[in-house]
Protein backbone atom coordinates (compact mmCIF):
# COMPACT_ATOMS: atom_id res chain seq x y z
CA UNK A 1 0.00 0.00 0.00
CA UNK A 2 1.12 3.34 -1.26
CA UNK A 3 2.01 6.27 1.81
CA UNK A 4 -0.75 7.94 -0.13
CA UNK A 5 -3.18 5.13 -0.16
CA UNK A 6 -2.29 5.10 3.25
CA UNK A 7 -3.05 8.41 4.20
CA UNK A 8 -6.53 7.95 2.57
CA UNK A 9 -7.64 5.57 4.31
CA UNK A 10 -6.53 7.27 8.03
CA UNK A 11 -8.38 10.20 6.68
CA UNK A 12 -11.62 7.74 5.60
CA UNK A 13 -11.64 6.11 8.94
CA UNK A 14 -11.24 9.34 11.32
CA UNK A 15 -14.27 11.07 9.26
CA UNK A 16 -16.46 7.46 9.73
CA UNK A 17 -15.70 7.47 13.39
CA UNK A 18 -16.67 11.19 13.71
CA UNK A 19 -19.90 11.27 11.40
CA UNK A 20 -21.38 8.08 12.36
CA UNK A 21 -24.69 8.22 13.98
CA UNK A 22 -25.09 5.99 17.57
CA UNK A 23 -27.60 3.44 16.06
CA UNK A 24 -24.61 2.46 13.87
CA UNK A 25 -24.80 -0.67 12.15
CA UNK A 26 -26.79 -1.86 9.32
CA UNK A 27 -25.82 -3.95 6.60
CA UNK A 28 -22.68 -2.85 4.85
CA UNK A 29 -22.44 0.12 7.46
CA UNK A 30 -23.91 2.84 8.54
CA UNK A 31 -23.66 6.93 8.70
CA UNK A 32 -21.04 8.35 6.63
CA UNK A 33 -21.44 11.95 7.07
CA UNK A 34 -24.73 12.49 5.35
CA UNK A 35 -26.26 14.80 8.04
CA UNK A 36 -26.69 12.33 11.48
CA UNK A 37 -29.35 10.10 9.59
CA UNK A 38 -28.56 6.01 8.91
CA UNK A 39 -27.34 5.71 6.08
CA UNK A 40 -28.57 2.61 3.93
CA UNK A 41 -26.64 -0.42 3.27
CA UNK A 42 -25.12 -0.66 -0.77
CA UNK A 43 -27.33 -3.86 -1.16
CA UNK A 44 -29.81 -2.61 0.15
CA UNK A 45 -29.88 1.08 -1.46
CA UNK A 46 -30.04 -0.90 -4.88
CA UNK A 47 -32.92 -3.08 -3.80
CA UNK A 48 -34.83 -0.05 -2.92
CA UNK A 49 -34.15 1.78 -6.28
CA UNK A 50 -35.63 -1.81 -7.78
CA UNK A 51 -38.84 -2.05 -5.99
CA UNK A 52 -39.44 1.39 -6.25
CA UNK A 53 -39.61 1.72 -9.94
CA UNK A 54 -41.49 -1.92 -10.33
CA UNK A 55 -44.43 -0.31 -8.11
CA UNK A 56 -45.11 2.40 -10.96
CA UNK A 57 -47.87 1.53 -12.87
CA UNK A 58 -46.83 1.10 -16.60
CA UNK A 59 -47.72 3.12 -19.18
CA UNK A 60 -47.60 1.81 -22.74
CA UNK A 61 -47.96 2.58 -26.36
CA UNK A 62 -47.67 1.49 -29.76
CA UNK A 63 -44.92 2.35 -31.94
CA UNK A 64 -43.82 1.45 -35.82
CA UNK A 65 -40.98 -1.22 -35.13
CA UNK A 66 -37.99 1.73 -36.03
CA UNK A 67 -39.28 3.26 -32.82
CA UNK A 68 -39.33 0.47 -30.22
CA UNK A 69 -35.91 -0.04 -30.35
CA UNK A 70 -34.46 -0.56 -26.87
CA UNK A 71 -37.75 -0.64 -25.06
CA UNK A 72 -39.49 -3.65 -23.90
CA UNK A 73 -42.64 -5.40 -25.17
CA UNK A 74 -45.83 -4.61 -22.86
CA UNK A 75 -47.82 -7.83 -25.05
CA UNK A 76 -46.68 -10.85 -25.92
CA UNK A 77 -45.00 -11.64 -29.62
CA UNK A 78 -47.31 -13.46 -31.20
CA UNK A 79 -46.59 -15.21 -34.39
CA UNK A 80 -49.29 -13.61 -36.97
CA UNK A 81 -48.57 -17.01 -39.23
CA UNK A 82 -46.45 -19.78 -40.39
CA UNK A 83 -42.38 -19.10 -40.56
CA UNK A 84 -42.08 -19.98 -43.32
CA UNK A 85 -45.66 -19.27 -44.63
CA UNK A 86 -44.72 -21.75 -47.50
CA UNK A 87 -42.14 -25.02 -48.05
CA UNK A 88 -39.55 -22.75 -49.40
CA UNK A 89 -35.91 -24.01 -51.01
CA UNK A 90 -32.89 -23.37 -48.53
CA UNK A 91 -30.41 -23.31 -51.09
CA UNK A 92 -29.75 -22.45 -54.68
CA UNK A 93 -30.03 -25.35 -56.67
CA UNK A 94 -32.77 -28.18 -58.07
CA UNK A 95 -35.76 -29.08 -57.01
CA UNK A 96 -36.48 -32.62 -58.41
CA UNK A 97 -39.28 -35.12 -57.94
CA UNK A 98 -38.94 -38.66 -57.25
CA UNK A 99 -35.40 -40.61 -58.06
CA UNK A 100 -33.31 -39.32 -60.80
CA UNK A 101 -32.10 -38.88 -63.16
CA UNK A 102 -34.30 -36.17 -63.88
CA UNK A 103 -35.38 -34.17 -66.97
CA UNK A 104 -34.77 -30.73 -66.83
CA UNK A 105 -37.78 -28.54 -67.25
CA UNK A 106 -37.52 -26.56 -70.09
CA UNK A 107 -37.69 -22.88 -69.95
CA UNK A 108 -36.99 -20.46 -66.35
CA UNK A 109 -36.37 -21.59 -63.02
CA UNK A 110 -38.53 -20.70 -60.04
CA UNK A 111 -37.06 -16.96 -57.88
CA UNK A 112 -37.76 -15.87 -54.67
CA UNK A 113 -41.07 -13.56 -54.82
CA UNK A 114 -42.21 -15.56 -57.98
CA UNK A 115 -45.77 -16.52 -58.60
CA UNK A 116 -46.51 -20.44 -57.59
CA UNK A 117 -44.57 -22.43 -59.77
CA UNK A 118 -46.26 -25.44 -61.67
CA UNK A 119 -46.18 -28.58 -60.13
CA UNK A 120 -43.55 -31.27 -60.81
CA UNK A 121 -44.02 -34.14 -62.57
CA UNK A 122 -42.15 -37.38 -61.31
CA UNK A 123 -38.56 -37.81 -62.93
CA UNK A 124 -38.73 -33.61 -63.49
CA UNK A 125 -36.31 -31.13 -62.14
CA UNK A 126 -36.35 -27.23 -62.47
CA UNK A 127 -33.97 -24.82 -61.07
CA UNK A 128 -34.26 -23.07 -58.24
CA UNK A 129 -33.24 -20.00 -55.94
CA UNK A 130 -32.77 -19.50 -52.14
CA UNK A 131 -36.16 -18.81 -50.61
CA UNK A 132 -38.00 -19.84 -53.88
CA UNK A 133 -41.69 -21.33 -53.32
CA UNK A 134 -40.96 -25.10 -53.52
CA UNK A 135 -43.83 -26.54 -56.40
CA UNK A 136 -45.86 -29.09 -56.00
CA UNK A 137 -44.91 -32.61 -55.50
CA UNK A 138 -40.92 -31.70 -55.22
CA UNK A 139 -39.21 -34.20 -52.95
CA UNK A 140 -36.06 -32.45 -52.59
CA UNK A 141 -33.63 -30.14 -53.07
CA UNK A 142 -30.06 -30.31 -54.74
CA UNK A 143 -27.53 -27.53 -54.40
CA UNK A 144 -26.09 -26.77 -57.68
CA UNK A 145 -22.43 -27.78 -56.41
CA UNK A 146 -23.76 -31.35 -55.47
CA UNK A 147 -25.01 -32.48 -59.43
CA UNK A 148 -23.97 -31.82 -63.09
CA UNK A 149 -26.22 -31.30 -66.39
CA UNK A 150 -25.97 -33.26 -69.00
CA UNK A 151 -27.94 -32.52 -71.94
CA UNK A 152 -31.63 -32.52 -70.87
CA UNK A 153 -30.69 -34.52 -67.95
CA UNK A 154 -29.59 -33.72 -64.25
CA UNK A 155 -27.72 -36.22 -62.60
CA UNK A 156 -26.29 -35.88 -58.49
CA UNK A 157 -23.04 -36.70 -57.39
CA UNK A 158 -24.07 -38.17 -53.66
CA UNK A 159 -27.52 -39.52 -52.68
CA UNK A 160 -30.44 -37.49 -52.55
CA UNK A 161 -32.51 -37.37 -49.06
CA UNK A 162 -36.43 -37.02 -48.80
CA UNK A 163 -36.91 -33.34 -48.08
CA UNK A 164 -33.43 -32.23 -48.23
CA UNK A 165 -32.98 -28.17 -48.35
CA UNK A 166 -36.49 -27.64 -48.12
CA UNK A 167 -38.06 -25.96 -45.64
CA UNK A 168 -41.10 -27.00 -44.51
CA UNK A 169 -43.98 -24.06 -43.87
CA UNK A 170 -44.20 -23.79 -40.41
CA UNK A 171 -40.77 -24.81 -39.51
CA UNK A 172 -39.73 -22.36 -37.44
CA UNK A 173 -43.25 -21.06 -35.87
CA UNK A 174 -47.17 -21.74 -36.63
CA UNK A 175 -49.39 -18.91 -36.61
CA UNK A 176 -50.17 -18.10 -33.11
CA UNK A 177 -47.06 -19.90 -31.29
CA UNK A 178 -45.87 -17.04 -28.71
CA UNK A 179 -42.65 -15.63 -30.04
CA UNK A 180 -41.60 -13.63 -27.36
CA UNK A 181 -43.10 -13.27 -23.39
CA UNK A 182 -44.05 -10.02 -22.57
CA UNK A 183 -40.95 -7.93 -20.85
CA UNK A 184 -38.56 -9.09 -23.32
CA UNK A 185 -36.34 -6.29 -25.01
CA UNK A 186 -36.46 -5.18 -28.16
CA UNK A 187 -32.99 -5.73 -29.96
CA UNK A 188 -32.23 -5.66 -33.86
CA UNK A 189 -32.84 -9.44 -33.86
CA UNK A 190 -36.29 -8.57 -32.34
CA UNK A 191 -37.12 -6.31 -35.13
CA UNK A 192 -35.89 -8.67 -37.41
CA UNK A 193 -38.59 -11.20 -35.88
CA UNK A 194 -41.24 -8.48 -35.64
CA UNK A 195 -41.21 -7.82 -39.36
CA UNK A 196 -40.90 -11.39 -40.72
CA UNK A 197 -43.58 -12.23 -38.70
CA UNK A 198 -45.75 -9.82 -40.38
CA UNK A 199 -45.95 -7.01 -37.62
CA UNK A 200 -45.82 -2.88 -38.38
CA UNK A 201 -45.93 -2.14 -35.02
CA UNK A 202 -45.05 -3.12 -31.74
CA UNK A 203 -46.56 -2.53 -28.34
CA UNK A 204 -44.14 -1.75 -25.57
CA UNK A 205 -43.36 0.74 -22.73
CA UNK A 206 -41.90 3.64 -23.47
CA UNK A 207 -38.49 4.76 -22.04
CA UNK A 208 -38.58 6.64 -18.89
CA UNK A 209 -38.68 10.28 -19.45
CA UNK A 210 -35.41 11.95 -17.51
CA UNK A 211 -34.75 15.44 -16.79
CA UNK A 212 -31.33 16.35 -15.79
CA UNK A 213 -30.70 19.39 -13.30
CA UNK A 214 -27.23 20.58 -12.05
CA UNK A 215 -26.81 22.79 -9.09
CA UNK A 216 -24.17 24.95 -8.21
CA UNK A 217 -22.44 28.26 -9.22
CA UNK A 218 -18.94 26.70 -9.68
CA UNK A 219 -19.40 25.33 -12.77
CA UNK A 220 -17.89 26.58 -16.48
CA UNK A 221 -19.83 25.83 -19.43
CA UNK A 222 -16.24 26.16 -21.71
CA UNK A 223 -12.77 27.25 -21.60
CA UNK A 224 -10.48 26.31 -19.08
CA UNK A 225 -11.24 25.90 -15.36
CA UNK A 226 -9.69 29.53 -13.65
CA UNK A 227 -10.32 31.81 -10.57
CA UNK A 228 -12.00 29.05 -8.09
CA UNK A 229 -14.22 28.01 -10.80
CA UNK A 230 -14.59 24.41 -12.14
CA UNK A 231 -15.64 22.81 -15.61
CA UNK A 232 -18.97 21.41 -15.76
CA UNK A 233 -18.21 17.82 -16.35
CA UNK A 234 -21.26 15.95 -15.43
CA UNK A 235 -23.72 17.79 -17.76
CA UNK A 236 -21.77 15.95 -20.60
CA UNK A 237 -21.34 12.76 -19.51
CA UNK A 238 -25.03 12.22 -17.46
CA UNK A 239 -27.16 13.08 -20.98
CA UNK A 240 -25.38 10.13 -22.27
CA UNK A 241 -25.14 7.94 -19.84
CA UNK A 242 -28.96 7.72 -19.25
CA UNK A 243 -29.36 7.40 -23.12
CA UNK A 244 -27.23 4.15 -22.63
CA UNK A 245 -28.99 3.27 -20.15
CA UNK A 246 -32.48 3.33 -21.75
CA UNK A 247 -33.71 6.97 -20.67
CA UNK A 248 -35.23 9.37 -22.92
CA UNK A 249 -33.66 12.75 -21.69
CA UNK A 250 -36.55 15.63 -21.79
CA UNK A 251 -33.95 17.80 -20.77
CA UNK A 252 -30.86 19.49 -18.80
CA UNK A 253 -30.71 22.55 -17.20
CA UNK A 254 -28.33 24.55 -14.86
CA UNK A 255 -29.55 25.98 -11.54
CA UNK A 256 -27.62 28.26 -8.85
CA UNK A 257 -27.11 28.05 -5.42
CA UNK A 258 -28.97 30.97 -4.78
CA UNK A 259 -32.38 31.10 -3.35
CA UNK A 260 -33.90 31.41 -7.37
CA UNK A 261 -31.68 28.50 -7.59
CA UNK A 262 -33.57 26.53 -5.11
CA UNK A 263 -37.15 27.86 -6.11
CA UNK A 264 -36.48 26.30 -9.19
CA UNK A 265 -35.42 23.44 -8.06
CA UNK A 266 -38.83 23.13 -6.37
CA UNK A 267 -40.98 23.99 -9.38
CA UNK A 268 -39.19 21.45 -10.93
CA UNK A 269 -39.63 18.54 -8.63
CA UNK A 270 -43.46 19.83 -8.12
CA UNK A 271 -44.30 20.26 -11.58
CA UNK A 272 -41.79 18.42 -14.07
CA UNK A 273 -43.22 16.08 -16.66
CA UNK A 274 -40.32 13.35 -16.20
CA UNK A 275 -40.63 10.03 -14.25
CA UNK A 276 -37.09 11.21 -12.90
CA UNK A 277 -35.54 13.59 -11.74
CA UNK A 278 -31.11 13.60 -11.88
CA UNK A 279 -29.96 16.39 -9.61
CA UNK A 280 -26.20 16.91 -9.21
CA UNK A 281 -24.76 18.38 -6.12
CA UNK A 282 -26.29 19.84 -2.96
CA UNK A 283 -27.06 16.26 -1.65
CA UNK A 284 -24.85 17.16 1.74
CA UNK A 285 -25.33 19.41 4.53
CA UNK A 286 -23.69 22.72 3.91
CA UNK A 287 -24.83 26.22 3.49
CA UNK A 288 -25.68 26.34 -0.01
CA UNK A 289 -26.91 22.68 -0.61
CA UNK A 290 -30.78 22.91 -1.10
CA UNK A 291 -31.74 18.88 -2.07
CA UNK A 292 -32.38 17.88 0.90
CA UNK A 293 -35.14 21.11 2.22
CA UNK A 294 -36.44 21.13 -1.51
CA UNK A 295 -37.56 17.76 -0.91
CA UNK A 296 -39.07 18.39 2.51
CA UNK A 297 -40.66 21.59 1.39
CA UNK A 298 -42.28 19.48 -1.61
CA UNK A 299 -43.49 16.48 0.90
CA UNK A 300 -41.29 13.72 -0.75
CA UNK A 301 -40.79 10.73 0.92
CA UNK A 302 -37.26 9.82 1.03
CA UNK A 303 -36.70 6.12 0.01
CA UNK A 304 -32.82 6.07 0.69
CA UNK A 305 -31.13 9.22 2.59
CA UNK A 306 -27.71 8.56 1.70
CA UNK A 307 -26.22 5.09 1.33
CA UNK A 308 -22.94 3.34 3.15
CA UNK A 309 -20.59 3.20 -0.19
CA UNK A 310 -17.71 5.19 -0.88
CA UNK A 311 -17.27 7.19 -2.99
CA UNK A 312 -20.98 8.49 -3.14
CA UNK A 313 -22.44 8.58 0.55
CA UNK A 314 -24.52 11.39 0.03
CA UNK A 315 -26.90 10.14 -2.81
CA UNK A 316 -30.39 10.08 -1.77
CA UNK A 317 -34.18 8.77 -3.83
CA UNK A 318 -37.05 10.23 -3.06
CA UNK A 319 -40.79 9.80 -4.23
CA UNK A 320 -42.80 12.61 -4.71
CA UNK A 321 -46.40 13.43 -6.23
CA UNK A 322 -49.66 13.36 -4.55
CA UNK A 323 -51.02 9.83 -5.97
CA UNK A 324 -49.52 6.58 -5.12
CA UNK A 325 -47.02 4.60 -7.13
CA UNK A 326 -50.16 2.59 -8.76
CA UNK A 327 -52.21 5.29 -9.56
CA UNK A 328 -50.33 7.38 -12.02
CA UNK A 329 -52.24 8.89 -14.91
CA UNK A 330 -51.59 6.45 -18.46
CA UNK A 331 -49.79 9.94 -19.29
CA UNK A 332 -48.47 12.81 -18.08
CA UNK A 333 -47.06 14.53 -21.00
CA UNK A 334 -49.15 17.97 -19.91
CA UNK A 335 -48.01 19.93 -16.94
CA UNK A 336 -51.58 20.28 -15.69
CA UNK A 337 -51.46 16.36 -14.68
CA UNK A 338 -48.14 16.43 -13.19
CA UNK A 339 -48.97 17.45 -9.63
CA UNK A 340 -51.08 14.23 -9.53
CA UNK A 341 -48.43 12.05 -11.05
CA UNK A 342 -45.61 9.97 -8.93
CA UNK A 343 -42.46 11.11 -9.74
CA UNK A 344 -38.71 9.76 -8.18
CA UNK A 345 -35.83 12.36 -7.87
CA UNK A 346 -32.25 10.73 -7.84
CA UNK A 347 -29.95 13.10 -6.11
CA UNK A 348 -25.76 12.42 -6.84
CA UNK A 349 -23.24 14.43 -5.29
CA UNK A 350 -21.46 16.67 -7.06
CA UNK A 351 -18.36 15.14 -7.12
CA UNK A 352 -17.41 13.16 -10.43
CA UNK A 353 -16.75 9.75 -9.55
CA UNK A 354 -19.53 10.32 -6.49
CA UNK A 355 -21.86 11.00 -9.20
CA UNK A 356 -20.85 8.03 -10.86
CA UNK A 357 -21.17 5.51 -8.05
CA UNK A 358 -24.58 6.76 -7.98
CA UNK A 359 -25.97 6.27 -10.94
CA UNK A 360 -24.90 2.69 -10.57
CA UNK A 361 -26.08 2.25 -7.35
CA UNK A 362 -29.39 4.26 -7.58
CA UNK A 363 -30.23 5.20 -11.07
CA UNK A 364 -29.90 2.28 -13.26
CA UNK A 365 -31.71 -0.05 -11.13
CA UNK A 366 -34.87 2.56 -10.81
CA UNK A 367 -34.95 3.09 -14.68
CA UNK A 368 -34.25 -0.29 -15.47
CA UNK A 369 -37.43 -1.47 -13.05
CA UNK A 370 -39.53 1.41 -14.64
CA UNK A 371 -38.57 0.43 -18.28
CA UNK A 372 -39.75 -3.30 -17.69
CA UNK A 373 -36.47 -4.52 -17.52
CA UNK A 374 -35.13 -6.97 -16.12
CA UNK A 375 -32.23 -6.27 -13.62
CA UNK A 376 -28.82 -7.56 -14.60
CA UNK A 377 -27.89 -10.82 -13.89
CA UNK A 378 -25.06 -10.38 -11.03
CA UNK A 379 -21.28 -11.96 -11.78
CA UNK A 380 -17.95 -11.95 -10.32
CA UNK A 381 -14.43 -11.58 -11.12
CA UNK A 382 -11.32 -12.42 -8.98
CA UNK A 383 -9.43 -8.98 -8.11
CA UNK A 384 -5.52 -8.53 -9.23
CA UNK A 385 -3.83 -7.36 -6.34
CA UNK A 386 -4.75 -6.35 -2.54
CA UNK A 387 -7.46 -3.25 -2.33
CA UNK A 388 -7.68 -0.98 0.75
CA UNK A 389 -11.47 -0.83 2.04
CA UNK A 390 -13.31 1.25 3.99
CA UNK A 391 -13.51 0.51 7.80
CA UNK A 392 -17.58 0.48 7.35
CA UNK A 393 -18.57 0.99 3.85
CA UNK A 394 -18.48 -0.53 0.11
CA UNK A 395 -16.62 0.98 -1.99
CA UNK A 396 -16.85 1.00 -6.02
CA UNK A 397 -13.66 1.02 -7.61
CA UNK A 398 -12.85 1.29 -11.08
CA UNK A 399 -11.73 -1.41 -12.84
CA UNK A 400 -10.45 -3.26 -16.21
CA UNK A 401 -11.59 -6.64 -16.98
CA UNK A 402 -9.03 -9.25 -18.31
CA UNK A 403 -9.10 -12.39 -19.49
CA UNK A 404 -8.69 -13.66 -15.94
CA UNK A 405 -8.84 -10.33 -13.47
CA UNK A 406 -10.27 -7.13 -12.55
CA UNK A 407 -7.25 -4.95 -12.30
CA UNK A 408 -7.90 -1.60 -10.27
CA UNK A 409 -7.12 1.53 -11.45
CA UNK A 410 -5.82 4.63 -10.16
CA UNK A 411 -7.10 7.91 -9.85
CA UNK A 412 -10.00 7.15 -8.08
CA UNK A 413 -10.94 9.63 -6.09
CA UNK A 414 -14.48 11.45 -5.64
CA UNK A 415 -13.74 14.33 -8.08
CA UNK A 416 -11.91 11.98 -10.54
CA UNK A 417 -13.07 11.05 -14.16
CA UNK A 418 -9.71 9.35 -15.23
CA UNK A 419 -10.40 6.27 -13.51
CA UNK A 420 -13.68 5.69 -14.86
CA UNK A 421 -12.61 6.85 -18.01
CA UNK A 422 -10.36 3.96 -18.91
CA UNK A 423 -12.35 1.41 -16.97
CA UNK A 424 -14.74 -1.54 -18.36
CA UNK A 425 -16.62 -1.55 -15.21
CA UNK A 426 -16.11 -1.03 -11.17
CA UNK A 427 -15.34 -3.60 -8.53
CA UNK A 428 -17.50 -3.57 -5.48
CA UNK A 429 -15.14 -3.82 -2.66
CA UNK A 430 -16.40 -5.13 0.72
CA UNK A 431 -15.73 -3.14 4.04
CA UNK A 432 -12.43 -3.42 5.18
CA UNK A 433 -11.19 -4.05 1.66
CA UNK A 434 -10.23 -7.65 -0.82
CA UNK A 435 -6.93 -9.40 -1.03
CA UNK A 436 -5.27 -10.01 -4.42
CA UNK A 437 -7.85 -13.11 -5.90
CA UNK A 438 -10.90 -12.56 -3.94
CA UNK A 439 -14.33 -12.50 -6.19
CA UNK A 440 -15.56 -9.44 -6.24
CA UNK A 441 -18.86 -8.26 -7.64
CA UNK A 442 -18.28 -6.25 -11.37
CA UNK A 443 -20.57 -3.69 -12.29
CA UNK A 444 -20.73 -3.24 -16.14
CA UNK A 445 -20.24 0.59 -17.74
CA UNK A 446 -23.08 0.63 -20.01
CA UNK A 447 -21.03 1.55 -23.09
CA UNK A 448 -18.33 -1.77 -22.07
CA UNK A 449 -21.70 -4.40 -22.15
CA UNK A 450 -23.24 -3.26 -25.26
CA UNK A 451 -25.80 -0.48 -23.88
CA UNK A 452 -28.89 -0.97 -23.44
CA UNK A 453 -29.81 -3.63 -26.00
CA UNK A 454 -28.21 -5.88 -23.60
Amino acid sequence: MTSTNSAEQALDEALALVSRTPEGGGTGGAGGGTGGHRASGWQRARDTAAHAGSRVRARTHRVALADALGEVLATPLDALTDLPSFDTSAMDGWAVAGPGPWSVRAGGGVLAGSERPEPLTDGEAVRIATGARIPADATAVIRTEHCREAGTQLFADRPVLTGQDIRPRGQECRSGDLLLPTGSLVTPAVLGLAAAAGYDELTTRPRPRVEILVLGDELLTEGRPHEGLVRDALSPMLGPWMDRLGAEVIGTRRLGDDPAGAAALLEAVTTSTADVLVTTGGTASGPVDHVRPVLRKAGAELLVDGVAVRPGHPMLLARIGSGTPNENAESNENAENAENTVRHVVGLPGNPLAAVSGLLTLAEPLLRALAGRRRRPRYTAPVQGDVPGHPYDTRLVPVLLSDEHAVPLRYHGPAMLRGVAAADALAVVPPKGARSGQELEILDLPWASGGCFT
